[in-house]
C-alpha cells in the first residue's frame, strides 16, 4: 500500500509540473495593429494643431486627414 501511494503521489506531482510548463507567454502582449488607409494621419494632425496653437487659431476637424496608400505601404514595410 505504501509503495502504491508513493507512485500515485509521484505521478500526480509529475502531472502538475507538466501542466505548469505549458504557458507559452509570461505576460499579455497585444497584437500589433496593421495600418490601414482608414487610419487618421496622426503625425499630420499633431503638426497642424501645434502650428495653429502657436498662431492662436483653434482647429476643429470635420473630416480628419487619412493616411495615403503610400504612407500605409511605407509603415508596413512593403
Amino acid at each position: 500500500m505504501n509503495a502504491s501511494l508513493r507512485m500515485v503521489v509521484l505521478v500526480s506531482v509529475c502531472g502538475l509540473a507538466a501542466c505548469a510548463g505549458m504557458e507559452s507567454k509570461s505576460t499579455y502582449v497585444p497584437e500589433q495593429k496593421k495600418p490601414s488607409i482608414m487610419d487618421n494621419d496622426e503625425a499630420y494632425i499633431a503638426y497642424v494643431e501645434r502650428v495653429a496653437r502657436r498662431r492662436g487659431i483653434e482647429v476643429v476637424w470635420v473630416n480628419s486627414p487619412r493616411k495615403s496608400e503610400a504612407q500605409v505601404a511605407q509603415e508596413s514595410g512593403q
